[in-house]
């Protein structure tokens, strides 16, 4: 894990000047993560009371064990190129549940960190627990803590949204 950490970090694969901001309003995401995970159901609740527009996109992958870190990475790399199967997204997040180093272990693998990387959309790293750390983690362009944690950090709150367009618009009333 260190040696790779430090040969990517030499290659600049984990420099703050080459992230991108996230999208304030994304309106298609993608998500790499197993399909009958925890995790892509915690995701979707929380996107789903907090985005009800948000269109996603759910590309399914093996998260663990032989060959889990080709699929995570040809999931990336399908989601990020234009295609005539799907409208242009305008974030992807990679996800999985917690466990051991072991279990997050492909997320860890140079392949999916060169995956990461090379995306032309940003990229989200929701692996584990918040305790967890992986090579994603280092190269996305934002770390989540958590699922649940990406679901509120990568869009607003509607609630949120209905008080301050309320508050613009008393504050224009009494301007007018």
């Amino acid at each position: 894990f260190e040696a790779l950490k430090r040969k990517l970090e030499a290659e600049k694969l984990f420099a703050a000047e080459r992230k991108r901001p996230l999208p304030k309003f994304p309106r298609r995401i993608g998500v790499v993560t197993s399909p009958t995970g925890a995790a892509i159901r915690d995701m979707l609740n929380v996107l789903r009371r907090r985005a009800p527009w948000l269109q996603i996109l759910i590309n399914p992958v093996r998260v663990q064990g032989t060959g889990a870190a080709q699929e995570i990475a040809v999931a990336i790399r399908e989601l990020a190129l234009p295609n005539e199967a799907f409208a242009p997204l305008d974030l992807i997040v990679v996800t999985r549940g917690g466990g051991s180093i072991e279990d997050l272990w492909e997320f860890n693998e140079e392949i999916v960190a060169r995956a990461i990387f090379h995306s032309s959309v940003p990229i989200v790293s929701a692996v584990g627990h918040e305790i967890d750390f992986t090579i994603s983690d280092f190269v996305a362009n934002l770390r989540a803590p958590t699922p649940s944690a990406a679901a509120e950090l990568i869009v607003p709150d509607t609630i949120d949204l209905q008080r301050r367009i309320d508050g613009c618009t008393r504050t224009l009333s009494r301007q007018l």
